[in-house]
């Protein structure tokens, strides 16, 4: 991974985008691709679309949604103190002690979330697993009053956010899903660019509101209409403890992207990426989803009168919690396998099943 594509992960990574306020990242994209793709447009919906060889007849479309969870401000009381609704799905227990962010009209506010201390608990309310609506922000507010003049209802809020290399090339930040996923259909669509040779329209797109229902998927897809898509979204890696492989596969940090295989994916798809990334000595892992995926690749599919749709998954531990965890190099391969995919494309393949 390059320094130029490395500032760009970082730098989406210290952005906010909880779904529906995706502006700050989706101004980031559009300045990183101007000096490289074809065209760079956002649609009403607000998904960018960054476009290369557009002229050609077959058209491609990668996936990456640029959303993250994140929480909705709805009640100040009289205190000060702040209560919310969630944005996507949350474990309230990932919410406890945490620094978290008020992203209003004037920028970044910082507040904390937390309950009452251990001491002040009664017996009956340790073994209480806590809710989210029990859980307030703290911005040092000491009144309503003085709180409404810095927040508004409906405001959103994030935890802080930065990045922090780990050891063996890892990294953890809190809003890996889906930064990772985004960044890797960007630099795909940047590496086959400036390799040349593409025959085929290429189309990543930073989508949004995926976290609350794949909507700007299903939108861009439509507006695109692509022949074959490619969602790239976040996986659970399984090597840490507590995770049952029998259930939920045998996945692992630094082995490489992973290709899933099911109805929700075109075989030809599939194939087509793993044969791409063992001739080109790209590692690689597989998974396999029986049902309809609850990702992109799931509205994507079926836009329109259907495309041939694959995925591929970039391994995360502790996936929607302040300490997501991703393999640099896991991400980097994945960008190089998707450049591959569509430069592979001659623009006359038959998707058929």
């Amino acid at each position: 991974m390059d320094s130029r594509a490395k500032d760009f992960l970082v730098n989406l990574l210290e952005t906010p985008s909880p779904s529906g306020y995706e502006g700050p990242v989706q101004e980031i994209v559009r300045d990183y691709c101007s000096s490289f793709a074809d065209e760079v447009r956002t649609d009403t919906h607000g998904n960018v679309i960054v476009g290369t060889n557009t002229s050609a007849s077959m058209r491609v479309l990668y996936a990456g949604h640029c959303d993250q969870i994140g929480l909705l401000v709805h009640y100040i009381d009289k205190h000060g103190f702040i209560y919310c609704q969630t944005i996507g799905g949350w474990d309230p227990q990932q919410l406890v002690g945490q620094r978290m962010v008020v992203w209003t009209r004037d920028g970044r506010l910082p507040a904390v979330i937390a309950r009452k201390a251990i001491h002040l608990l009664s017996p009956e309310e340790r073994k209480v697993v806590v809710d989210a609506k029990d859980l307030w922000l703290d911005v040092g507010a000491t009144s309503k009053e003085e709180a409404q003049k810095l927040v508004r209802i409906g405001d959103p809020v994030t935890f802080e956010l930065g990045y922090t290399g780990l050891q063996n090339g890892l990294a953890t930040a809190p809003k890996m899903d889906n930064t990772t996923g985004l960044w890797t259909v960007i630099e795909a669509l940047r590496r086959a660019t400036e390799n040349g040779g593409l025959r085929v329209a290429l189309h990543s797109v930073s989508t949004v509101q995926e976290e609350i229902g794949l909507r700007g998927a299903r939108t861009s897809t439509f507006g695109v209409d692509p022949h074959v898509g490619v969602a790239v979204d976040v996986t659970h890696a399984t090597d840490c403890p507590t995770i049952n492989k029998r259930h939920d596969g045998e996945i692992g940090l630094g082995k490489g992207p992973v290709v899933f295989r099911g109805p929700n994916m075109n075989h030809h798809v599939s194939e087509r990426l793993m044969d791409l990334a063992e001739s080109a000595e790209i590692p690689f892992q597989m998974a396999a989803a029986g049902r309809a995926t609850p990702n992109d690749a799931n509205a994507i599919q079926i836009t329109r009168a259907g495309v041939a749709t694959g995925l591929v998954a970039l391994p995360n531990r502790y996936m929607h919690s302040a300490v997501e965890t991703i393999s640099l190099d896991d991400i980097d391969g994945a960008a190089d396998l998707l450049a591959k995919f569509a430069l592979s494309l001659e623009g006359s393949e038959d998707f058929t099943p």
